[in-house]
């Protein structure tokens, strides 16, 4: 057995859902790479409490919609920690409006942040991915519901599950695997913000578990897929939504 620390990137993973991965994925061993955008103070605190925790994370900043920035991410992964064996695809966008009332901006940054930025880090990862790697990316439990609103961010998602599955075959001979993790609701500020008691009760109330979803659920479902244990599960999306759909 290699005793040589696995190195992950984790996108958008200053805050919610982005920050437990990285909390989990450093906790089971890995050398974590929080990625994040625009909130760096938050980024850079979150290294430093897996510090203190006793693993090991650096934060660097990259827009993921912009192909170059991911290839310096990469870059400087490499350098830094060497190269990567996990990529989990978190960062994403989300703002639910009819499509009669979406304008050209908001559709333009969906598609670029949820579904380019998805494309350029595997596009990345095609090359630079250690051999046995793991990839997982994000995609949501909506596409099983067709909530009205939710048609522009339910269409990125649907791309990404198109991209999950093509490319675990184009990995083909690397011992690649590659997969999805849709989720439901989650009580992440996102999504409880501006939302009424009344809303989130009634979100709460859908799955047959009667609950959200905590990050930490999100958390233990990307632990597995990057994991030993799931060396066979490839090409696959898990739906983790306490049986929503």
């Amino acid at each position: 057995m290699s005793n040589v620390q696995k190195v992950a990137i984790v996108t958008g993973a200053s805050r919610g859902i982005g920050a437990a991965l990285a909390k989990r994925l450093a906790g089971d061993g890995m050398a974590v790479v929080i990625n994040y955008s625009s909130s760096a103070s938050e980024a850079e605190a979150l290294a430093a409490d897996i510090h203190e925790q006793g693993g090991n994370a650096i934060a660097l900043r990259a827009d993921v919609a912009k192909a170059q920035e991911v290839r310096q991410l990469f870059e400087e992964t490499e350098r830094r920690l060497g190269k990567v064996d996990v990529l989990v695809n978190n960062a994403g966008i989300f703002k639910a409006l009819p499509v009669a009332e979406t304008d050209d901006a908001l559709f333009e940054r969906t598609i670029a942040v949820n579904l380019a930025g998805v494309f350029n880090t595997l596009r990345e990862a095609s090359t630079r991915l250690n051999d046995g790697g793991r990839i997982i990316n994000f995609s949501t439990s909506v596409l099983g519901l067709n909530l009205p609103g939710y048609a522009l961010y339910g269409a990125s998602k649907a791309a990404v599950e198109t991209l999950t599955r093509v490319f675990a075959k184009e990995m083909r001979g690397r011992n690649v695997t590659v997969n999805a993790v849709a989720p439901g609701p989650v009580a992440t500020e996102l999504f409880l913000s501006g939302k009424s008691e009344e809303q989130i009760e009634n979100f709460a109330r859908m799955p047959p578990l009667e609950r959200l979803g905590q990050p930490e659920d999100i958390a233990a479902v990307v632990s597995f897929l990057a994991g030993p244990d799931a060396a066979w599960i490839n090409g696959q999306v898990l739906r983790a939504n306490g049986g929503l759909v």
